[in-house]
């Protein structure tokens, strides 16, 4: 089945609405990129140029195909600019609150039900957030995507339990043609990429916490003995933190499993404001350049 998207709306252009933007043009597709908090379209602006100047440089694509890609991207700072869409993707941040806002507001902006309206949550229930959409729930389809998205290969598709067969036809065909491999997980907490990677985080957590090892040794013992391109510790100052406490809290919740709360040193180093990389401290600093 064909995905039948020439033009791509993305909701929130941080680092990963930003990335997906950028696979979508890449791969010939019109892109509305929309975020309305200051300054971050013109910093995913600048990521753009900067992530696709990476790429002619390693020849990887030319610089013909680079200002190709860009002039496919249009960048809106108000929500009513974001017509003529044939599939939105939001991305904005882990709050089913939020998202959910967001999904009642899009399905009231494009009642026609064959536009798809497509979540990068990385842990929250699609078939909650599909309610937000009403009687047009089966068009609601968990789309996650990893970071950084133009270099990783996976999309997790999550249907929710209204999500037709048509739309989950349609998202990996799309997912496909974004030069991804697509793979179905079901409507579960933390789908499968976080269950099982959640865990394992807060693990190290209460490892350092109960005084197994030091950081650089529990990191370094995952690398070399299990071939872990980075430890558990930085990756988590990489995903953030609080993103990692939220993810675990979600865990719990979804799975009505204490076992999964996040470790107490991980709550504690978020409270103290230590979220990781772009708090510039986490389980490790990161001093400003």
């Amino acid at each position: 089945m064909s995905h039948g998207v020439s033009t791509l709306g993305v909701l929130g252009a941080g680092q990963m609405g930003g990335g997906i933007a950028q696979v979508a043009a890449v791969n010939g597709l019109n892109v509305k990129v929309f975020d309305n908090f200051p300054g971050t379209i013109d910093k995913c602006k600048a990521t753009h140029k900067k992530s696709l100047a990476k790429f002619v440089e390693k020849a990887k694509i030319t610089q013909a195909d680079m200002d190709a890609a860009l002039a496919r991207i249009t960048y809106v700072d108000a929500p009513d600019k974001l017509t003529g869409c044939d599939w939105l993707i939001e991305a904005v941040v882990e709050d089913a609150k939020v998202k959910k806002d967001l999904l009642t507001r899009l399905s009231a902006m494009y009642p026609d039900e064959r536009v798809v309206l497509a979540t990068n949550t990385s842990s929250i229930s699609i078939t909650d957030l599909a309610t937000a959409a009403g009687t047009t729930a089966g068009r609601v389809v968990g789309m996650h995507f990893f970071n950084p998205v133009p270099l990783m290969q996976l999309v997790e598709v999550i249907p929710g339990l209204q999500t037709t067969p048509a739309v989950i036809d349609r998202t990996i065909s799309l997912a496909t043609a974004l030069g991804k491999t697509p793979l179905r997980a079901n409507d579960r907490a933390g789908f499968i990429s976080n269950r099982v990677l959640m865990p394992m985080i807060n693990e190290a957590f209460y490892a350092w916490m109960e005084g197994v090892a030091e950081p650089h040794a529990i990191d370094g013992i995952m690398k070399l003995g299990c071939n872990f391109p980075m430890g558990p510790l930085t990756l988590a100052d990489f995903i953030g933190l609080d993103t990692c406490a939220n993810i675990m809290n979600v865990l719990a919740d979804g799975l009505n499993n204490e076992r999964y709360r996040p470790c107490p040193l991980l709550k504690q180093l978020v409270t103290a404001g230590r979220t990781g990389v772009k708090g510039g401290h986490g389980v490790y600093p990161y001093p400003a350049k």
